[in-house]
């Protein structure tokens, strides 16, 4: 089982800049490929990014590209989200998700998820 906690959530104005963390608990964390999800108010749940389990790979929704970035350190059993030049476009629920079982991209796919953290972007 795994555990993944959210942190660094916020209401903030957009083209500042926020970094969200994801902690989990296990001792599989360094072998998960970790991903990160949104569900913006009426909308679905979706990709933003995701990266392997050393780091050395790293994918991004077109969305996040240019502008957000994963990365990871295993002896903190931490994920990471730095997302600069916020957009109002950007306010939603964060997910961390852990240990795909298939094409990373799916909601489905995923078997752990976190709890949410908000973020809320405004002019």
């Amino acid at each position: 089982q795994v555990q993944l906690v959210e942190s660094g959530g916020g209401s903030v104005e957009a083209g500042v800049s926020l970094r969200l963390s994801c902690v989990a608990s296990g001792r599989t964390f360094s072998r998960s490929t970790m991903g990160w999800f949104r569900r913006a108010p009426g909308k679905e749940r979706e990709f933003v990014a995701s990266i392997a389990s050393t780091g050395s790979s790293t994918l991004y929704a077109d969305s996040a590209k240019g502008r957000f970035t994963v990365s990871r350190d295993n002896a903190k059993n931490t994920v990471y989200l730095q997302m600069n030049s916020l957009e109002i476009g950007d306010t939603a629920v964060y997910y961390c998700a852990a240990d795909p079982l298939g094409l990373v991209r799916y909601e489905r796919s995923w078997r752990y998820w976190g709890q949410g953290t908000q973020v809320t972007v405004s002019s």
